[in-house]
């Protein structure tokens, strides 16, 4: 199928989040391609629609000296970071149709959405993989994961979508590849007590830039979901 590609630098959280819901209403008419979207964001705390305001670790004065914003979104799971030095992801797909009853009435689309949530994790094991990382799913859990050097499991990509009412994916993925991991102290990262969170950069002991692993996100995504680019900005 031709989608669109979009990389769109730095946009703060709200922007793209807005810019993500018009893209998905013109997916949904027909008068756009089915579109991936690659960005960083500037610090921001994001809970989801399961989020919990005591996993939220630092108060006002905090985030305000850190330059944090907090942004309650309609993504699932709980509270997350997005920052700089973040691979972000948004995959806008068709993954279901409505469907009209005897009645007239709308019924909201059926698609296999865990099954959508499976293949975007594969897609980051083998971006992390051609990288020379090993990284895994975590029986019950949503995200991807790796092994520190004792053997402790990190986190190293976070994953929260939405399906929308016309069956349209929205959000998706944050892949930690050089952030700056302090943040994660202000939260309890997808609510999760106890579990470390790691970056492509500590794993490799070496910089690392957003932009080689978005090159080979581009072409892990194409091939997993039968891309073929067209529109690309």
């Amino acid at each position: 199928m031709e989608c669109a590609l979009f990389r769109w630098g730095t946009v703060p959280y709200r922007e793209a989040w807005e810019r993500q819901r018009e893209i998905a209403a013109l997916i949904a008419k027909g008068a756009h391609p089915q579109t991936l979207i690659l960005l960083q964001h500037p610090h921001t705390f994001t809970f989801g629609r399961s989020g919990h305001l005591e996993n939220l670790l630092w108060d006002k004065n905090e985030l305000r000296r850190r330059g944090v914003e907090v942004v309650w979104s309609d993504r699932g799971g709980d509270v997350t970071y997005h920052g700089p030095g973040q691979l972000v992801a948004y995959p806008l797909l068709r993954l279901g149709e409505p469907r009209r009853l005897p009645d007239g009435r709308f019924r909201l689309p059926e698609g296999d959405y865990l099954g959508y949530l499976r293949r975007l994790e594969s897609v980051v094991i083998a971006v992390l993989r051609s990288f020379g990382i090993f990284a895994f799913r975590m029986g019950g859990m949503t995200g991807v994961w790796v092994r520190l050097p004792g053997g402790e499991p990190a986190k190293i990509a976070a994953i929260g979508v939405r399906v929308d009412s016309n069956g349209i994916s929205q959000h998706g993925v944050a892949i930690n590849v050089a952030p700056q991991m302090e943040y994660w102290q202000g939260i309890v990262g997808c609510g999760l007590q106890g579990y470390a969170v790691a970056s492509m950069a500590e794993m490799l002991g070496e910089a690392l830039s957003v932009e080689a692993v978005a090159d080979e996100f581009v072409g892990t995504f194409a091939a997993e979901f039968g891309c073929m680019w067209g529109q690309t900005a």
